[in-house]
């Protein structure tokens, strides 16, 4: 029997004219998407200061506006991250383009893909820029990606982008996005612009999400221009990245538990992408054994059962193929809980090794396997 493989974690690559071409000028004064590109004057002066290894071509800079698209990169980064990036060059320029990103899709044996932004995740969510210019960054974004799906549907499957910085503009932003054919969305899991997912101004949009059916997608990643989980206390590279998906996923299903939202919509689908899941067992362990039993009369009007019985009930979660205790998340949540998604075209996470999915998993069981590679995500995903 033929795997229709359904990649829930693949991105796209944003090319430059897409903001010029699908982002309304007059609505992003200040905060106009802008690359400096190296030049061989600038490598050489690097050479003169740092030595030979500093003469890589290096990427552009962005910017929006005058402020910095990325939070810590500094010339030590853009050096490393220049030889690291070079590894995934052909790749990134596939994922620009749906007619090379379904080539690569056939070359991976994977039949369908849901689609998450790279840049403009960065752009929408940046901690300086006005919620005028986010959301009409979002919604070029929404109309360039639809455009991009509309190659092929059947395998191409967009989610929407949302600006989070006027709460009082999601549930409209949420019903054009319902219009586009959508049913999943992708939120930051980071605090943005002063609200966490558990705050009460974005009630009538997770009413909204419930209402209409719509999946919601969290998504972290490192060096957002944003409070962001090790922002406080790390600027390197190595901890920044340790903590920002890894941890935010989990404050962010914490943020929505806390605040009641899991009880208040018990059909409300949420999905944690990207920072695995081998964390699940012993940080639902702790929350039924040792949080929640501990005052019980201060959260019994918002948490009225275990935290793992609402996980099981509506949350979803990606997987890493080959990391540790899949077996453990399973028998916590159930294997009908899992996703697989491949983060292509990201430089971490190149290679999917589709000869030997079943050697790698060992853990899983063939039918289990199945159901989270190609039937698990139409439940998710609602496609």
């Amino acid at each position: 029997m033929t795997i229709l493989i359904h990649d829930s974690d693949r991105h796209v690559i944003e090319t430059p004219d897409i903001w010029r071409d699908y982002v309304d000028p007059r609505k992003i004064k200040g905060f106009e998407y802008n690359l400096t590109y190296d030049t061989k004057q600038k490598a050489n002066e690097r050479i003169m200061r740092l030595g030979e290894h500093a003469g890589v071509v290096l990427p552009p800079i962005l910017k929006l506006g005058e402020h910095p698209m990325l939070n810590c990169w500094d010339e030590n980064l853009n050096i490393e991250s220049a030889k690291v990036f070079q590894k995934s060059t052909d790749k990134r320029k596939q994922a620009a383009f749906p007619e090379t990103m379904l080539q690569d899709m056939d070359d991976s044996h994977i039949y369908s893909a849901s689609l998450f932004p790279n840049v403009a995740n960065y752009i929408v969510n940046h901690k300086n820029i006005s919620a005028q210019a986010s959301q009409a960054y979002a919604t070029g974004y929404n109309t360039w990606l639809y455009e991009y799906c509309s190659q092929d549907p059947e395998r191409l499957h967009g989610l929407g982008l949302i600006s989070r910085h006027d709460p009082t503009t999601m549930v409209n932003q949420l019903e054009a996005i319902e219009k586009l054919g959508w049913t999943c969305i992708t939120l930051r899991p980071d605090i943005i612009a002063g609200h966490s997912l558990g705050s009460p101004a974005y009630e009538t949009f997770w009413q909204a999400c419930e209402d209409k059916g719509i999946s919601i997608a969290f998504h972290g990643g490192t060096s957002l221009q944003a409070p962001t989980a090790g922002t406080e206390r790390y600027s390197s590279r190595f901890a920044l990245h340790a903590c920002s998906h890894y941890i935010e996923i989990q404050l962010a299903f914490l943020s929505l538990l806390d605040a009641g939202v899991l009880e208040r919509y018990p059909t409300l689908k949420l999905g944690f992408f990207e920072a695995g899941a081998s964390w699940l067992p012993a940080w639902l362990w702790r929350l039924d054994n040792i949080c929640y039993p501990e005052f019980p009369g201060l959260v019994k009007n918002r948490i009225k059962m275990l935290p793992s019985e609402y996980f099981k009930r509506q949350c979803w979660i990606a997987i890493e193929m080959d990391e540790p205790c899949l077996a453990q998340v399973i028998d916590i949540v159930g294997h009908d809980r899992l996703l697989f998604g491949t983060d292509f075209p990201h430089p971490d996470h190149l290679h999917f090794d589709f000869k030997h999915l079943e050697q790698q998993n060992s853990d899983i069981k063939p039918p289990d396997l199945d159901c989270i590679l190609q039937h698990n995500p139409k439940q998710f995903f609602g496609y």
